[in-house]
């Protein structure tokens, strides 16, 4: 018996690397998955995954930038399961510049899909989880949205931004129960790590106190805590998974 028996979870940006993860260790617990992504047939390696593990996998091919997208992905989610328990807003990217020398379409863009697509995927699955009376979000933010970072002011913004949505929604359908929480990852060896040289690898490592890079499967654990009845009285919280990069 698994802790999320029974229970559907929408994960965004569900292709590869963090959001993958997440797909994998919620069904490992008992979840079905509605997975999420702009690259529809990427999702065949997550859904073949969610499948191994004996969990139901439904792809949906949705830009999370536009809500009109978004809501009619959960709402044929909603068709294909009885409810939508679990919200994971993972999807992002990333378009780094310092900031003189930064466009307008690439501020756009990286505020478009982190914190829109996070504002509306909230705004998707509130309702039916109000009117449940339950439900679990989960919002993918990240250390630098708690700490700035050079040449990402579009990413710490959007990263930033995130948080108030987390805290705001929160606070606004607690009574609902419904719970909205945020995670913070460090630096997560995915294939943007993996392009790292072997000097910035180190320069790196010279401020994780833990000194190594994060697997996927380390967010993807602490999703699943706050995701599951563990994390019943917590709501609003921020959790950082960067090795103690922010403390």
């Amino acid at each position: 018996m698994g802790l999320l028996d029974g229970k559907c979870a929408v994960v965004t940006g569900a292709s590869r690397g963090i959001g993958q993860a997440v797909c994998v260790s919620l069904a490992q617990n008992g979840a079905d998955i509605v997975g999420l992504d702009i690259d529809f047939e990427a999702l065949e390696g997550t859904k073949e995954a969610v499948e191994a593990e004996g969990k139901r996998f439904l792809s949906l091919k949705a830009d999370v930038s536009c809500l009109e997208e978004f809501q009619g992905a959960i709402k044929e989610a909603s068709s294909e399961f009885s409810s939508i328990d679990i919200l994971v807003n993972n999807a992002g990217i990333t378009r780094d510049n310092l900031l003189i020398r930064m466009s307008s379409e690439d501020w756009q863009k990286v505020i478009d899909i982190n914190l829109t697509g996070v504002f509306n995927g909230v705004k998707a699955v509130s309702r039916a989880m109000m009117k449940q009376r339950s439900g679990s979000i989960i919002n993918i933010s990240s250390v630098v949205g708690l700490l700035g970072n050079p040449g990402q002011i579009n990413y710490s913004a959007s990263k930033a931004g995130v948080l108030g949505i987390t805290k705001s929604a929160a606070r606004e359908m607690a009574k609902r129960g419904v719970r909205v929480n945020a995670i913070a990852p460090g630096y997560i060896s995915t294939r943007m790590t993996d392009e790292l040289s072997e000097g910035a690898r180190k320069a790196l490592m010279d401020n994780i106190p833990i000194a190594r890079l994060g697997e996927p499967e380390d967010v993807a654990n602490t999703v699943f805590f706050l995701a599951s009845d563990l994390s019943s009285y917590m709501t609003g919280q921020v959790l950082s998974v960067d090795g103690g990069m922010a403390m």
